[in-house]
C-alpha cells in the first residue's frame, strides 16, 4: 500500500508538528484536524486507511467521535490516551478502537504501528489463496470472505475481532498467549499493556453468543474449542 491515507485528530500543535513530519518522511498522504467535529467530517470525506485519534478533544471528544464513526466505518483506529487514564483506554477499546498508544509516545513506535496495520489491511484486500475455510461442529470461518457463521447464522465481526478468532481457530486446542496473539493480529513486537487482547476477545465472545468457543487460560492466554 504505497499511497496510504492517514488522518491525525489531536488538539496539541506539538503532536501535529512531530507526527506529520514523520508521516511526510514515510510518503503517506495525510490530513489533520484539531477538534472532534472537524475530525469526524474529515474522516467522512477523506476516507483514510488509518486514523490516529486523541481521546481528549475540544467539543466532541475522541470517544464520542469513535462511537459515531463506528456506525458507518471499520477504518483502523489508533487511539492516543494520557498515561494515567486507564479508563480512557478501556472505553476507547470498548467503543471500537483497534489499538492505542499512551502519551508521551515515540513517533517511531507510532510509525511502526501504522506500518503493521497497513500490512494487515493489504493482506485483507489481497488474501492468501492458501488460507482454507475452517469448518467445525458449530462454527464456520471463511478467511477469503472474512465471514463467520455460528449454527448457520452470519456473525458481524470487526477486522481485529475476525483476526483474533481466526488465529485461535487455526490452532484448535492449543493455548496462545496474549503476546502471541498481539504478534499474529497486530503484527508487531508489543511491549505495552496486553489488555487490548482481552477487550477484543470479550467483544468476540459477546457476538458469537457462546462461551464455549474461546476459553481463558488464567495467567497464560486463550484457547479455541468447538465441542
Amino acid at each position: 500500500m504505497t499511497s496510504a491515507k492517514i488522518l491525525l485528530i489531536d488538539d496539541e500543535p506539538s503532536i501535529h508538528t512531530v507526527v506529520t513530519a514523520y508521516l511526510k518522511a514515510e510518503g503517506y498522504e495525510f490530513l489533520s484536524a484539531m477538534d472532534g467535529t472537524n475530525g469526524l467530517a474529515t474522516a467522512r470525506t477523506f476516507k483514510p486507511d488509518i486514523i490516529i485519534l486523541d481521546v481528549m478533544l475540544p467539543g466532541m471528544d475522541g470517544i464520542e467521535l469513535l462511537t459515531n464513526l463506528r456506525r458507518e466505518s471499520n477504518v483502523y483506529v489508533i487511539m492516543l490516551t494520557a498515561r494515567s487514564e486507564e479508563t480512557d483506554k478501556i472505553i476507547g477499546l470498548s467503543v471500537g478502537a483497534d489499538d492505542y498508544l499512551t502519551k508521551p509516545f515515540s513517533p517511531r513506535e507510532l510509525i511502526a504501528r501504522i506500518k503493521a496495520a497497513l500490512r494487515r489491511i493489504q493482506n485483507i484486500n489481497f488474501p492468501s489463496e492458501t488460507s482454507s475455510i475452517l469448518v467445525y461442529s458449530h462454527i464456520r470461518i471463511d478467511p477469503s470472505e472474512r465471514r463467520v457463521w455460528v449454527e448457520g447464522q452470519l456473525i458481524d465481526l470487526t477486522t481485529v475481532e475476525f483476526d483474533l478468532l481466526f488465529a485461535l481457530a487455526q490452532h484448535q486446542g492449543m493455548v496462545l498467549s496474549r503476546e502471541q496473539l498481539l504478534e499474529k493480529v497486530w503484527g508487531y513486537d508489543y511491549f505495552g499493556d496486553t489488555r487490548v487482547v482481552d477487550v477484543h476477545i470479550g467483544h468476540v465472545r459477546q457476538k458469537l453468543g457462546e462461551d464455549r468457543f474461546l476459553e481463558t487460560i488464567r495467567g497464560v492466554g486463550y484457547r479455541f474449542e468447538d465441542k
